[in-house]
């Protein structure tokens, strides 16, 4: 499996987060929000301009922005055929 920028993946992608790569109150609030390694994501959809980013996880739906996505490493599921 190939670790990504959470803001490089496509919609219906999923995977698991392997890092926070941000210090302080971002940080803080990234984790808050349940995003923490271990966690498993699905990608559910982008805006016109492709920020925010729409997310499942732990059963419900959570909005990043592209600023704060960039800070999160996921391992992606492969995809298949």
């Amino acid at each position: 499996m190939a670790k990504i920028n959470l803001r490089r993946m496509a919609r219906n992608q999923s995977g698991v987060i392997t890092a926070i790569k941000v210090a302080g109150e971002l940080g803080q609030r990234i984790r808050e929000m349940g995003l923490v390694p271990g966690t498993r994501i699905t990608i559910q959809g982008r805006a016109p301009l492709n920020d925010p980013v729409a997310l499942r996880v732990m059963g419900g739906t959570l909005s990043l922005r592209n600023n704060e996505a960039d800070h999160i490493e996921v391992e992606v599921e492969e995809q298949q055929p």
